[in-house]
């Protein structure tokens, strides 16, 4: 038997193994890899060279069908045999045979053994029972091993960590308590989940713990910062975030539990599993992500229920979960002032099991009054900042016009050729990145080594080139960051796109795309000989996704030409006006060097769907960083314009030559010192 080993690094060894399967744990020693070199490792969505439509659940089931597997059909996935380990006559909870813990997602075709933890590829399955290419016969792609020096500093932290009953110091104890909200929390439930507090950083210390808790796979730190009234709480993870996949609480679920609640955070599943003694699980990456590789270990519950926080972005992942999880079976607690997170309802003494009770159904087949969406009204009336999305750090007078970054809308962005719209669209994508908004990008025009350079040169507001010494460092932090990139370059089919664009939404919960550029998709397609026509089919495709996947999208389009004398306007961008009427926002990233001199850039929002706000503000490139978040000296810097096509009055400006162009409004904004992170500690 021949099994194909993949590492947390650029190395693929195949191993001869004879007689029963061989758990990962099972590797000698010698072949753990050691310590490498650190490279850039980000994931890189696979490039289609035909459009090849995704497996469905469908054909998963005739494949199964005609080759006389026998399977059950789950929320997610479907349950089969497996084959890698005897059969038992034994049954589960569910009533299945215990042989069958082989799952098959539904979506993706991967497929998951609970019992050995052998995992693979759909294609990975089909070579193994087909028995084609060399070694596929009982072959399996094992998933990633932890790393050598991964598991070294997980086993000294965990052995140097201890429980919070045993701190030699009373006072210590108390503090630790009073910092991490624990003083309703018992040393039993302490004790129950193996929580553990590491005395030198000061911070809790949570376990992965392997399905049957016989195996430590991995650790969470979390450390408490007290700023101002509030308490700040930061995670670090080994290993890396991007395969960390712990369900906190697993090892205490028992095969006759039929309903759990989905947490957030560790210490909110301590707080309810305490007061109302369900099983509890609190999710890797909190709001960010719901790793598909984790919907396995859930298959078993008939009811859960998602309480993942008391904010809109809470509401709003766990209503994207529930589409992943099976809407019909799971349950949201919707967040608000008498229903706040877990562990701060049981410190104010409210009634968990009541809150729990609260629950509202996440699937319903269509809304027929508006006493069922009277709620939600509420919550984004009551918190409107949260409702007007995520804030730029670096764009400070964007967020006066845009008012913020929401799921669901599509932005037009265009701009003369040179403008920079690549370098500026960028590092406005990563400032949303760095602060947790997961981003496909889809470059044609440029490779990805090079567009990854271009964002990390701005991730560290400066040229790494001069400073080659520090360069693991930076790339270690950008590795974090929840970046990935699809890997077509040149002309694609709209339809291959979109198969990416939706394999990413659901594997790794994607929030913002941005594909840049549309003209790269026109000649692929043969729907018509009209340009004008593919082009309006392309952008229909781009606005129902981001409807469809509650997922902003972010197109870039050329314009046509114009005279250089004149600004570009929304009737600029190529192609017909549906490009315009479909988008949300439409930006324009206006160029003035070729009348006014070299470096006479600003930003004009000619169109704004949420509050109808437009203007225009100056940008100042900053060809070290290559960044355009550094302000200009002018005071001035943003002007709104309200008239009813949007446009901006052309008006100089102390009789400067190359002023920006400003109308009669009142300045809204003044010179700000821009976002950059300390290049010791970045921002993340």
């Amino acid at each position: 038997m021949w099994v194909l080993l993949r590492g947390g690094y650029p190395l693929r060894i195949l191993l001869p193994l004879r007689g029963e399967w061989m758990g990962r744990r099972g590797l000698p020693r010698s072949l753990v890899p050691g310590p490498p070199r650190r490279r850039y490792r980000k994931e890189a969505l696979p490039a289609l060279e035909v459009p090849v439509l995704p497996v469905t659940a469908t054909e998963i089931r005739q494949y199964l069908r005609a080759h006389g597997i026998p399977f059950q059909d789950g929320h997610s996935c479907l349950r089969a045999p497996s084959p890698f380990v005897k059969a038992l006559q034994l049954k589960d909870q569910t009533g299945a045979p215990a042989s069958f813990s082989l799952f098959i997602d539904k979506t993706t075709g991967r497929f998951l053994c609970m019992t050995s933890l052998a995992e693979g590829s759909w294609e990975d399955f089909q070579a193994s029972v087909e028995g084609r290419g060399e070694g596929a016969r009982e072959g399996v792609l094992l998933g990633e091993a932890p790393e050598a020096e991964d598991s070294e500093e997980v086993r000294r932290i965990w052995d140097r960590a201890i429980p919070l009953w045993e701190l030699p110091e009373p006072e210590e104890a108390q503090l630790a308590r009073v910092m991490f909200g624990l003083t309703k929390v018992t040393d039993d439930t302490l004790r129950r989940f193996s929580v553990r507090y590491l005395r030198p950083a000061r911070s809790l210390v949570f376990p992965w713990l392997s399905p049957g808790g016989l195996g430590l796979r991995g650790l969470k730190l979390l450390s408490a910062e007290s700023q101002g009234d509030e308490v700040h709480y930061k995670e670090t993870t080994i290993p890396r975030p991007g395969v960390y996949h712990n369900l906190f609480g697993l090892p205490l679920i028992s095969r006759r539990d039929v309903e759990v609640v989905l947490t957030s955070r560790e210490l909110d599943s301590l707080a309810l599993n305490q007061s109302t003694g369900l099983p509890t699980l609190a999710l890797p990456r909190g709001t960010a992500c719901l790793p598909p590789a984790l919907l396995p270990y859930l298959e078993q519950f008939r009811r859960i229920v998602l309480w993942l926080g008391d904010d809109l972005r809470s509401w709003e992942a766990a209503k994207l979960f529930a589409r992943k999880l099976n809407p019909k079976r799971c349950s949201l607690v919707r967040p608000g002032d008498q229903q706040p997170r877990p562990l701060e309802a049981l410190n104010r003494g409210l009634n968990l099991s009541r809150i729990l009770r609260t629950a509202l159904p996440a699937w319903h087949k269509s809304i027929v009054s508006f006493r069922q969406l009277r709620e939600e009204v509420l919550g984004e009336l009551s918190n409107v900042e949260q409702a007007a999305g995520i804030r730029w750090n670096r764009f400070p007078d964007l967020n006066r016009l845009l008012k913020g970054h929401r799921k669901g809308e599509l932005t037009v962005f265009t701009g003369p050729t040179g403008s920079g719209k690549t370098t500026f669209i960028s590092e406005y994508a990563l400032d949303l990145c760095t602060q947790g908004v997961n981003t496909l990008w889809g470059s044609f025009e440029i490779s990805n080594v090079r567009l990854a350079r271009v964002m990390l040169t701005q991730f560290a507001v400066g040229r790494l080139e001069e400073q080659l010494d520090k360069y693991d460092e930076w790339a270690d932090r950008f590795e974090d960051l929840p970046l990935y990139f699809m890997t077509f370059h040149g002309q694609q089919s709209i339809r291959t796109v979109i198969d990416t664009m939706q394999h990413a939404v659901y594997v790794y919960d994607i929030c913002h795309v941005v594909i840049d550029n549309l003209q790269f998709m026109m000649g692929h397609e043969q729907l018509s000989t009209d340009r004008i026509a593919a082009q309006d089919y392309i952008v229909g495709a781009f606005r129902k996704f981001a409807t469809d996947n509650s997922c902003h999208v972010t197109l870039v389009i050329h314009p046509r030409k114009e005279d250089d004398d004149k600004e570009l306007q929304t009737a600029s961008i190529f192609g017909s006006a549906k490009a315009s009427q479909e988008a949300d926002n439409v930006l324009i990233l206006q160029d003035r060097k070729l009348v006014t001199g070299p470096g006479k850039r600003y930003l004009q929002v000619s169109k704004n769907r949420f509050d109808g706000d437009v203007g225009v503000f100056p940008l100042e490139f900053n060809k070290s960083s290559l960044t355009f978040s550094i302000p200009p000296k002018s005071k001035a810097r943003l002007k709104k314009v309200k008239d009813d096509n949007g446009l901006v009055t052309k008006k100089p400006s102390s009789g400067k030559k190359g002023a920006v162009p400003q109308n009669s409004e009142t300045c809204l904004g003044q010179a700000h010192h821009p976002y950059q992170p300390n290049p010791s500690k970045p921002s993340r």
